[in-house]
């Protein structure tokens, strides 16, 4: 039943990329928090979002920008390793404090306060206008590398401050996707050689087939997507899935999920 499930999800969740506005990443994530422990969770979400991103890489990779993958990349690479150090570090921190709810007790952790205030910031990012359509001039890709690597290694969420930094760099649209899924590539590289550790550490917890079968739903989800209906954002479908993130995120940190 779980392979069905998780299967299932991230068909649907690759699907439904190519009409909320949301990343396979931020999707898929919630879903495997349900099955695993936060930092498995994440460990996985970055394989299935790395072996995605490879696909779209031999199909797009020649349009790529390589002075802006270069400008942006270099710093995105550093602090990659640098988010995914502090998701190390949060992971088996002692709850901050617990309670009773309905008799059952409730933990809440400080690696799940910060995925879930993640969860909750990266999904208003992609509603609220403003933010929405945040936009950066082109002298300022270090910095976005700096924002997009962090959060990259810390959660997988690198999408949305990617595509504001590059969005002002004068790239084709073809030039502009395939950028974008080297510089995905080269944050997923850098941290999931990070979660290496945790990946060996635990790798009794971690389903390698479940993984591949996971990736393959992802692959067949984008791909038929993508056929049925060129890409579009529905605003109505974008703003359901928002307040369903925001709602497991509020459960995610209160310890309930």
């Amino acid at each position: 039943m779980d392979y069905l499930i998780i299967c299932f999800v991230s068909l649907l969740a690759s699907g439904l990329t190519l009409f909320s506005g949301f990343g396979l990443g931020t999707i898929l994530l919630p879903f495997f928090a349900l099955f695993f422990p936060v930092e498995i969770a994440i460990t996985l979400t970055a394989i299935v979002h790395f072996l995605n991103n490879l696909f779209k890489l031999a199909l797009l990779g020649k349009y790529a920008n390589y002075k802006v993958i270069v400008s942006f990349g270099i710093p995105a690479i550093l602090f990659a390793f640098l988010g995914a150090y502090t998701l190390k570090h949060l992971t088996g921190l002692t709850p901050l404090f617990d309670y009773i709810l309905f008799g059952k007790q409730f933990y809440i952790e400080p690696l799940k306060v910060v995925i879930g205030l993640l969860l909750i910031f990266f999904a208003l990012l992609d509603i609220i206008p403003k933010l929405k359509n945040l936009q950066f001039d082109s002298k300022y890709l270090p910095f976005g590398g700096v924002l997009s690597g962090y959060f990259g290694g810390l959660s997988g969420h690198q999408g949305a401050l990617r595509s504001a930094f590059l969005i002002r760099a004068n790239l084709s649209k073809e030039a502009f996707i395939a950028t974008g899924v080297v510089i995905a590539c080269i944050i997923d590289i850098s941290r999931l050689s990070v979660y290496a550790d945790t990946i060996i550490e635990q790798k009794d917890m971690l389903n390698y087939f479940l993984v591949f079968v996971a990736t393959i739903s992802a692959f067949l989800g984008a791909y038929f997507g993508n056929k049925l209906v060129k890409k579009v954002t529905i605003d109505s479908l974008q703003k359901l899935v928002a307040f369903l993130l925001i709602v497991f995120s509020i459960f995610f940190i209160l310890g309930i999920i």
